[in-house]
């Protein structure tokens, strides 16, 4: 049963504590990265038939698998990705950024240049649960920022075959090229390249304990979006919020994982109560019971406040990855909340709008690391690069200003640099 928690009777500790997974990886997860990037493809065929129990005669997905997989998946699935697609590119083409020029006066231009990634890689996770919503909210950033090609890997089942749904929502992005590899190796092969599948310049996607630390490795190599932990929602909530929908709402993310953490900060003790009484009602309910149930009572809790101020002020310490505010007048609060992923608000703003349709992106950060990042973005697939022009007679007017800082730092040759050309004049 999940917790209750009086803000003030309790230690600080309690209500800010974090779900903070214990499972050490590193070591096997760096192993694989090296085989990978010593034996490549053979590697790959390796690992796959160790962990996914799969015997593959290619790594790559086919045109015909494809095909297969559009005329397998039913038509509303379909209508449903196009009009998921459709709102998720509306929202990210306002992020598109612009290159800029600065003609400044007497011989100075400056500017900067917006240029997409060579290459994408989208990892899409396929174990306990497929989702096809992450194919779509990692591939169109990508289209929209220019990328050039977007590659895809994620895992077979025990046919060699991928989730048609998934392959789906591949047609659906527009994915170039789809590959049948998982786990830290397809981390591996996405950084350093295989016989069969290209070196990125970009890895995002979320993915398990393996593939977190896969890309913590690589980080360097290749660039990546963020550092996935497990997935969080936290709600705060009056008491004229109706706890059957609280519950459901706690639950949605409960079901993800047994570390996923479902939090509801209350200033109603009475509703408190209600949706701790109504979670015990559903999750025997849900497909998903034993994970919701393990999550629930291991990671989840029920905070009451004295007043929506400080059970807001708890939500902005907690940083989460998924923020609620199922309230009278939400907008009245929305400058208040300073650090959270994505938010969802009043009354009618299920989270799952969020996961599938609404538009915005539901790559998010977690671990509280929404106080200093993003949801995944267009600006993610990016890279600026900027250039200076001066004439002759411009440089001539800085030159000494430049030598005179420069030496200021003990760097002369930077300082001579700058004054060289003056000589010529002299």
């Amino acid at each position: 049963m999940i917790r209750i928690l009086t803000y003030g009777e309790v230690e600080s500790k309690d209500i800010f504590a974090r779900v903070v997974p214990k499972v050490n990886v590193e070591g096997a997860v760096a192993e694989i990265i090296e085989t990978v990037r010593r034996e490549g493809d053979a590697a790959l065929y390796r690992y796959c038939e160790q962990f996914d129990k799969a015997r593959l005669s290619s790594l790559t997905v086919s045109e015909e698998e494809i095909e297969e997989a559009m005329n397998t998946v039913s038509p509303r699935l379909i209508e449903v990705l196009q009009a998921a697609a459709e709102n998720i590119r509306a929202f990210h083409a306002r992020q598109v950024r612009n290159s800029f020029i600065l003609n400044e006066q007497n011989g100075v231009v400056i500017g900067q240049k917006i240029i997409p990634v060579d290459r994408a890689g989208l990892y899409v996770p396929g174990g306990t649960a497929a989702y096809p919503s992450t194919v779509l909210m990692d591939a169109i950033p990508a289209r929209l920022a220019g990328c050039p090609e977007v590659v895809m890997v994620t895992p077979p089942n025990k046919e060699g075959k991928v989730n048609p749904a998934i392959l789906a929502a591949a047609r659906v992005a527009g994915i170039d090229r789809i590959f049948k590899v998982g786990g830290a190796q397809a981390i591996a092969a996405l950084a350093y390249g295989t016989e069969s599948i290209p070196k990125v310049d970009k890895i995002v996607g979320p993915g398990n304990a393996y593939v977190a630390e896969a890309k913590k490795q690589v980080f360097g190599v290749v660039s990546i979006d963020m550092i996935a932990g497990p997935s969080e929602i936290l709600i705060v909530a009056d008491g004229g919020s109706d706890p059957r929908h609280v519950a459901a709402d706690l639950l949605s993310q409960a079901e993800h994982d047994k570390l996923a953490s479902a939090v509801l900060v209350t200033d109603s003790a009475d509703l408190a109560s209600a949706v701790q009484a109504e979670l015990e009602r559903q999750i025997p309910q849900l497909e998903r019971a034993e994970i919701a149930r393990a999550s629930i009572d291991d990671n989840g809790k029920i905070i009451v406040a004295p007043n929506l101020s400080l059970a807001i002020d708890i939500a902005n310490k907690l940083a989460p990855e998924h923020l609620e505010l199922c309230v009278d007048n939400p907008f009245d609060y929305l400058d208040s909340i300073r650090h959270a992923g994505s938010i969802f608000m009043g009354r009618n703003c299920p989270e799952a709008l969020g996961d599938y349709f609404a538009g915005p992106n539901h790559t998010l950060p977690t671990g509280g690391t929404a106080r200093f990042s993003s949801p995944l973005s267009v600006d993610d697939f990016i890279k600026k690069t900027q250039y200076t022009y001066y004439t002759k007679e411009a440089l001539a007017r800085v030159a000494k200003d430049v030598a005179f800082f420069a030496t200021q730092e003990g760097l002369t040759a930077h300082a001579k640099s700058a004054v060289v050309r003056l000589e010529d004049e002299e």
